[in-house]
């Protein structure tokens, strides 16, 4: 009987049409924006080194800081840091069993993914 239950199911290969839940798309992006901030952790460490090395070293950076395309990438880059921050107190907080239901998990995500987003364009409405 198994055996028979187990051929008659679909199958869906497309990936692009499952639609995940919304606590399964920020767990992912959780995850990758820690990967993200882990890659750019030498890059800025070198960036903070180099310019605290020197006066004039210190001046080129504050210049360079001045471009528009690294403007435009320090914003982009800030999405993982305000998502990381933002969904590691989630997790914290379902930790302590605070917003631990289904619903309440739904909610928490999206004021997430809001606060995301709010927190970018604040971010480069303060550096523009």
């Amino acid at each position: 009987m198994k055996r028979d239950m187990k051929k008659n199911r679909p199958k869906n290969l497309n990936l692009l049409t499952i639609r995940l839940p919304i606590n399964a798309v920020v767990s992912i992006m959780h995850r990758a924006s820690g990967v993200v901030l882990f890659c750019l952790l030498p890059v800025l460490l070198l960036v903070m080194s180099f310019s605290l090395s020197g006066e004039a070293n210190y001046s080129r950076v504050v210049v360079m800081l001045d471009y528009w395309l690294l403007k435009l990438i320090l914003i982009a880059f800030s999405w993982p840091f305000f998502h990381h921050f933002y969904a590691g107190l989630r997790h914290l907080a379902q930790d302590v069993h605070w917003m631990h239901g289904l619903s309440q998990a739904r909610l928490s995500g999206r004021l997430l993914i809001g606060l995301d987003v709010i927190s970018v364009l604040y971010f480069a409405w303060l550096i523009w």
